[in-house]
């Protein structure tokens, strides 16, 4: 009875919130109507189907105050997601005929800015479809519960708990602004400058526009879908990968860095802030490493084609974008396992990334780094501090829980995958590129998840959505306690 009165009451926020996403339906059926592609009816049913849902939950709320727990929040932010990734699979399953387990695995690697696909033939797929696949990567990237805080004063009743259960990263409560809409607005502009100065960049670097614009959407949200099968080999272009390289890396760098970069005319803030900085020394020192041994093994015999392939690969992999150029998980000694490695470390906290964040393996480091000095003075007092901070124990202890969640987690998810039929590499991989939201593999994952079976698919889609939401905001719903009043 309270978990179905707590449902109840969160109910219309979700069919606010779905009225809210249906018009991004409208962008794609536009350009199926203008490339006639035959696509304009699935995207106007989808469009319809989900404004009459979001208007049939929301109506029977109309003139009732909403629900104010803080709790309320993370079951919003979960349901939302559940709902919006089944009702964003439609134009997949009835435009491209996929199986409902392929279209709602399409749909949720694209909300959750993974970047795994079931789609082959990306060339010969309307345009409309494939323009539908990189929106949904940019709503994803920033967060559809951040822009509707953002444009909708309604939700600001248990916003900051929606707004907290969604966004990445340990340090949470940080806010740009006094209130939190305000905070939210600042995100989404910032999101959408660099989306369109990417899109410019792309076009100049010698990209038409729908692939500049398209490209665009999936590189600031670090998704990593392409409108082609070779993704960014594709274009044969080093101009187009420098510039995805450099806003690869601008979407993985905490947001708020950008706002005082911006606000205070100072670029250097970029390097003054010890979360941005040690994740691009460590993009820089993993670069170099990866170019020595492509050298040294004769993989490339030219230093600096060598550099360029490490760099766009690297950064790739590390902010969990996902594009290629090259095939890594074919590299020679330790890199496939390397790069694979490093996508669970990811971007920084409050960034379109995925991975655990630079932040919390900082902490992590500093705290067994404290550990270690602890043992010859046992009486001392050590506090752990990030860049001049002190952290508080609480933020210590969320940071050891998360981490031991997201090891068991992945562990008990790659156990299924081997269950559903995946062998150990494989499943080790698929794992971890779904939770990280990196998107390529190794062994029977390294191009596509096409072949894994449906018992796969929905394990890998389970992944994705801990991975996206941080595993807190999900895991939280089966304590028996949340259900309690």
């Amino acid at each position: 009875m309270l978990i179905r009165k707590n449902i109840t009451a969160v109910l219309p926020i979700i069919g606010f919130l779905c009225m809210v996403f249906s018009p991004t339906f409208l962008i794609p059926a536009l350009l199926s109507l203008y490339y006639g592609d035959g696509e304009f009816t699935h995207f106007i049913l989808s469009f319809v189907a989900v404004f009459v849902l979001g208007l049939l939950l929301w109506t029977p709320s109309h003139g009732q105050t909403l629900p104010r727990r803080k709790k309320d929040g993370f079951l919003v932010v979960v349901l939302f997601w559940m709902v919006l990734s089944v009702v964003g699979a439609s134009p997949f399953l009835f435009g491209l005929q996929l199986s409902p387990v392929d279209a709602w695995f399409e749909s949720v690697s694209g909300l959750t800015t993974t970047g795994a696909t079931v789609i082959s033939g990306l060339d010969l797929l309307p345009r409309s479809m494939l323009f539908y696949r990189q929106e949904l990567q940019w709503f994803g990237g920033m967060g559809l519960i951040v822009l509707a805080v953002a444009v909708l004063p309604l939700l600001g009743i248990g916003g900051m708990s929606m707004y907290r259960a969604e966004t990445p990263g340990p340090m949470k409560e940080d806010k740009l602004a006094p209130r939190l809409a305000g905070s939210a607005r600042i995100l989404w502009v910032i999101y959408v400058g660099l989306t369109l100065a990417c899109a410019l960049a792309f076009w100049v670097a010698g990209m038409t526009p729908f692939d500049a614009v398209a490209h665009s959407l999936s590189t600031i949200s670090t998704g990593g879908f392409s409108t082609h099968d070779a993704s960014f080999a594709y274009f044969d272009s080093v101009a187009a990968e420098n510039v995805a390289t450099l806003f690869m890396i601008l979407g993985a760098i905490n947001f708020s860095i950008h706002y005082l970069v911006w606000h205070n005319r100072r670029p250097g803030d970029y390097l003054r802030d010890a979360e941005s900085r040690t994740f691009l020394v460590l993009v820089v020192a993993v670069v170099l490493l990866v170019a020595v041994a492509l050298k040294l093994t004769g993989y490339h015999d030219g230093v600096l084609q060598a550099l360029e392939q490490a760099s766009f690969e690297v950064v790739s992999v590390v902010t969990s974008t996902g594009y290629g150029i090259d095939d890594f998980s074919g590299w020679p000694l330790f890199l496939p396992l390397l790069m694979i490695l490093i996508s669970f470390i990811g971007g920084c906290g409050g960034s379109t990334a995925g991975g655990m964040k630079v932040m919390r393996v900082l902490v992590l480091a500093k705290m067994g780094y404290r550990e270690i000095i602890r043992l010859p003075h046992p009486k001392g007092i050590f506090p752990v501090t990030v860049g001049g901070r002190v952290l508080k124990d609480e933020t210590l202890q969320a940071i050891r829980g998360f981490f031991s969640l997201y090891i068991m987690t992945f562990v008990i998810l790659m156990l299924l995958m081997m269950l559903a039929g995946l062998d150990q590499i494989s499943a080790f991989s698929a794992v971890a590129t779904c939770m990280n939201n990196l998107g390529p593999g190794l062994g029977t994952v390294a191009q596509t998840f096409g072949d894994v079976s449906d018992m796969g698919k929905l394990v890998a889609v389970a992944a994705m959505l801990l991975g996206r939401l941080e595993i807190f905001s999900v895991l939280v719903l089966f304590h028996p306690d949340f259900w309690r009043d």
